[in-house]
């Protein structure tokens, strides 16, 4: 099934703004639109840990919007074209909380 606009405006809203481990996800999100990656590359790049990563990939990946190839350690991570269509919803949806959450974390 693919998601709607306003289907995924509305999934992104829940999965970024929504939720505890959205600040997480839309960096995951921001990273994958750079370049594909696996779960490893993108702990390292967030510096946070691989099963943290893992977890949130799942969330992502089950809401449509990440998908990935290959098998066990060499699965690689992208955004879904649905995701990519629509990039300038998360943009704005980022816009709004981004500031929040990064001023948030630097206390």
């Amino acid at each position: 099934m693919a998601y709607s606009h306003k289907q995924i405006k509305y999934v992104l809203n829940w999965l970024i703004a929504g939720t505890r481990g959205g600040y997480m996800r839309a960096q995951i999100i921001m990273a994958l639109k750079d370049s594909p990656m696996n779960a490893n590359q993108l702990a390292n790049l967030l510096g946070v840990d691989y099963r943290t990563v893992r977890h949130h990939l799942e969330i992502l990946e089950k809401n449509k919007i990440i998908t990935s190839a290959g098998e066990k350690y060499g699965v690689t991570y992208f955004l879904t074209p649905i995701m990519e269509e629509n990039y300038a919803i998360f943009e704005e949806i980022w816009e709004k909380i981004g500031k929040k959450e990064k001023r948030r974390r630097t206390k």
